[in-house]
């Protein structure tokens, strides 16, 4: 039986559903390399994770976007002789206001961390994994991508496309790429959105985090393309393909108040 160490590579990582996926990966006896902007907050999440599991955690600090320190991500991906077996493309921020109202540059950065990096940093993990025969993608989207909710869900709606795609381009070579599509879960998400996480949706629509995470992998180990959180989640995405457009965009406020 192999005791071949395997890493796997988290961006967004110190908080939310990255740490969370940093946790349990830890458990399941994965070394990490944790990936976010916050210098400190990843060397202290580093610190709790190392004490509390036998695994090696590296840090990378990197400004998703910018593209100098999205290449240095890039070549940690990229190197054959420090394999990253799991890539999770956690990292992401959601808008407050409406387009129009937002500077083009802010809008600009949204794209740039929920698109550019998911695309450069999947293309850079690809190569070394197919070449090696195995491996594995998981990009964190939205159940938001199957709603017409602004630039947000259009970016998430490229993500989910994008790694159908990818899983089915290169299963075969022993990679599997995942579309995780949570909806509203109990994470720093809509506190630094700057809205009112009680009031923004109704409470069964909530999710916790370790619970996600874990179902969220165990969907990833079958082989699964996406992962859709929960009954009611995978219920309401049924709907969205079942209910007019115009029905749709009523929906647009919710999750904004």
């Amino acid at each position: 039986m192999s005791t071949a160490r395997t890493t796997a590579l988290v961006t967004g990582a110190t908080a939310g559903i990255g740490l969370e996926f940093a946790r349990q990966l830890a458990a399941r006896g994965e070394d990490l390399v944790l990936v976010a902007r916050d210098s400190t907050r990843l060397e202290v999440v580093a610190g709790e994770l190392r004490a509390a599991y036998p695994v090696e955690v590296e840090v990378l600090s990197a400004d998703l976007t910018d593209l100098d320190q999205l290449a240095r991500v890039e070549e940690r991906l990229a190197d054959r002789t420090r394999p990253v077996d799991l890539l999770v493309n956690n990292a992401g921020f959601g808008l407050k206001e409406s387009f129009l109202v937002n500077p083009i540059e802010v809008e600009q950065a949204q794209q740039d961390v929920l698109v550019r990096a998911v695309l450069r940093l999947t293309h850079a993990a690809l190569g070394p994994m197919t070449e090696r025969g195995r491996g594995g993608v998981i990009n964190v989207s939205s159940v938001a991508a199957f709603l017409p909710r602004g630039t947000y869900s259009a970016a998430k709606a490229w993500v989910n496309s994008f790694s159908a795609w990818a899983h089915g381009e290169y299963a075969a070579q022993g990679v599997t790429v995942m579309a995780l599509c949570p909806g509203f879960v109990r994470t720093e998400f809509h506190q630094r959105l700057g809205v009112d996480r009680d009031s923004s949706a109704p409470r069964p629509l909530w999710l916790e985090a370790d619970r996600l995470v874990r179902d969220a992998l165990a969907d990833f180990d079958r082989g699964k393309g996406m992962s859709i959180p929960s009954k009611r989640y995978k219920a309401i995405v049924v709907l969205t393909r079942l209910v007019p457009r115009s029905g749709l965009q009523r929906l647009q406020s919710l999750g904004r108040k």
